[in-house]
């Protein structure tokens, strides 16, 4: 614990330097190779995969979200340029490598999209996860906003590692404390891929489009692609607030409540179990679903458990349509949905609730191919 303490303050005095270089040295190869050193030097180890795939003409790269300093570290690799959606302005904007836009929240998307398309200008690197996960467990639903800007993007593939630590990050996290925790533990090795390029198809919607990247990156990682959202983090960041970690069970409800923090096999199994009760009742939130499925480990009991718990369940219900949709979403044109229940009526057997299941996926898989 001393030497982690005496090695945090003597890479703060280093990273001291490292900024003051990065201001004074105009943006080039040479910039981004010393200050790569120098990160090196703080701990901060950059590898990538397949650098000539990396396309020179692409406009936009879209990279899913771990840190708080992702941006950063790709920009080492290569100029491009991320703009700050939330969060501090003026001079800790500047500092912390962001592009600050001067324009109302409705007119950012236009912004970007004439960024996109002026010359001369590097590329935008995009986050549409909207906020950082552990990297490990799987990655939050795409927004659909950042795929409207160019009709062709790069995807981008980052993993990050630390030895004898598995914590990245934690939720709640300031930038701050990430900073100092990078420079607390021996190193942080950064790992990034570089995919093909990706154009949206003739017909393909931009969310069809946004979904079909983050399959992409979900297989590179060998992560899960969920259907949470930021919203869902949030709300199920401040639930745990007030719910007691219990002790006695093997695996906790906030431990694979939403996927950010759990790693095991068991974790993972809970997880796609919750998303096969979500698809037979959506307007039940997931983490009264993932903490039923704790206790009971069946699917077909914990839909009857939230069944015959109407009350209860109507109630987290309504606290989360209370909460409202992400600032960067309200980027985009489309409406904004409305919980409603997957069918008046539900099967009293489990054999009928599978039967409803299906017909359900059938509906919409034929609804999609209209």
């Amino acid at each position: 614990c001393f030497f982690g303490i005496s090695l945090m303050f003597i890479r703060i005095f280093i990273g001291v330097h490292v900024f003051l270089v990065s201001c004074a040295l105009p943006e080039s190869f040479i910039r981004r190779f010393v200050v790569r050193v120098m990160c090196s030097v703080l701990g901060m180890h950059v590898r990538q995969k397949n650098p000539r795939s990396r396309d020179k003409n692409t406009k936009l790269y879209i990279c899913n979200h771990v840190t708080e300093f992702d941006h950063n570290i790709i920009n080492l690799l290569t100029p491009c340029s991320t703009p700050q959606l939330d969060g501090s302005t003026g001079f800790v904007c500047w500092a912390r490598g962001f592009m600050e836009i001067h324009a109302g929240s409705g007119a950012i998307g236009e912004s970007l999209q004439s960024y996109c398309s002026a010359e001369g200008t590097t590329p935008l690197l995009l986050f549409p996860e909207e906020d950082t996960t552990n990297g490990r467990a799987g990655l939050l639903k795409f927004s659909s906003w950042p795929f409207s800007l160019t009709e062709s993007i790069q995807p981008v593939a980052l993993r990050v590692t630390r030895p004898l630590i598995s914590l990245v990050n934690t939720p709640e996290s300031s930038w701050l404390t990430e900073l100092l925790w990078t420079f607390f533990v021996p190193w942080t090795v950064y790992h990034v891929s570089w995919l093909p390029t990706v154009s949206r198809q003739d017909g393909e919607s931009t969310q069809e489009f946004a979904n079909k990247v983050q399959e992409l990156l979900a297989a590179e990682l060998g992560l899960v692609a969920t259907k949470i959202t930021k919203a869902d983090k949030a709300e199920h960041i401040k639930r745990t607030r007030r719910i007691v970690p219990q002790t006695t069970t093997s695996v906790t409800p906030g431990s694979i409540g939403l996927g950010f923090m759990s790693l095991g096999t068991d974790d993972r199994r809970i997880a796609k179990m919750a998303q096969q009760v979500k698809d037979v009742l959506p307007h039940v939130p997931l983490n009264v679903i993932t903490k039923d499925l704790a206790k009971t480990n069946c699917v077909d009991t914990t839909i009857t458990n939230l069944l015959e718990n109407k009350e209860e369940t109507s109630m987290e219900a309504a606290g989360i349509s209370t909460f409202g949709p992400s600032k960067i979403s309200s980027y985009s044109s489309g409406p904004a949905s409305t919980l409603k229940p997957a069918a008046k009526t539900f099967g009293k057997s489990p054999t009928d609730r599978h039967l409803s299941l299906q017909e359900r996926k059938e509906a919409l898989y034929n609804f999609a191919r209209r």
